[in-house]
């Protein structure tokens, strides 16, 4: 399953357990499917390892946080005058807010290894 909205970036403890970590900005009119990609990538998380989703410290196989915010960002005019060596900014217009959407996903070994060839991570 190839992801458009998420890429991922993986570290590990040097003991096995991996954590994978991505965030993503969607305008409006692409924020439907950012949400179901993340959607895809959890409910193939809760299915493949069932019942072992928790911290890691406690026995857990694989835990994921997710975190969410609109931002709304307004163009800026930038120009640079040379002969006073100043910059001026004059704001524009307010742009759609976008959705931004972060997701961290950690696991045993086992896991990290399954959700790598499941959705075809480096």
């Amino acid at each position: 399953m190839d992801l458009q909205y998420l890429d991922f970036d993986f570290s590990d403890d040097g003991e096995g357990h991996g954590s994978f970590d991505a965030m993503a900005s969607a305008a409006p009119p692409q924020a439907a499917a950012l949400q179901a990609e993340i959607e895809r990538v959890l409910h193939w998380a809760h299915h493949v390892f069932p019942g072992v989703r928790g911290p890691l410290d406690d026995g857990g196989d694989w835990d994921y946080a997710l975190q969410g915010q609109r931002e709304t960002a307004t163009a800026l005019q930038a120009d640079y005058d040379a002969a006073s060596g100043s910059m001026a900014l004059r704001e524009g217009a307010a742009a759609p807010p976008r959705l931004v959407l972060t997701l961290t996903l950690g696991g045993t070994p086992a896991f990290c290894a399954a959700l790598r060839e499941a959705f075809s991570l480096d």
